[in-house]
């Protein structure tokens, strides 16, 4: 049975920083492509960041040069650190396999004020 379990969302002013984790579990997690994605209210769930098994990444263009990606296979863990936070930012952040998707989590909510 695969779980993932989201933590890390909080309410920031614009400019700050958040960290996100996911613990992952039923799954070979070592060699499964991970993602982080977002969903804002009344808008489309959108994948804003990846990791592959070789940790080479890739980025939505709306979080270039703010967001990394990371993962611990020790801990079976993907991270999502998150500076310079914008208030369009703002949605609840989910995480789940890129190339073969599983249930959802609950997510974490992410609140970015002005």
């Amino acid at each position: 049975q695969v779980q993932l379990v989201e933590s890390g969302g909080g309410l920031v002013q614009a400019g700050g920083s958040l960290r996100l984790s996911c613990a992952v579990s039923g799954i070979f997690f070592s060699v499964t492509s991970m993602g982080w994605f977002r969903q804002a209210p009344g808008k489309q769930r959108e994948l804003v960041a990846s990791i592959n098994r070789d940790d080479s990444t890739e980025y939505t263009d709306s979080v270039k040069g703010r967001f990394t990606i990371s993962r611990n296979n020790a801990r079976n863990t993907v991270y999502l650190q998150m500076n310079s936070l914008k208030p369009e930012d703002t949605a609840v952040y989910y995480c789940n396999g890129v190339k073969s998707r599983y249930s959802w989590g609950k997510g974490t909510p992410v609140t970015v004020s002005s």
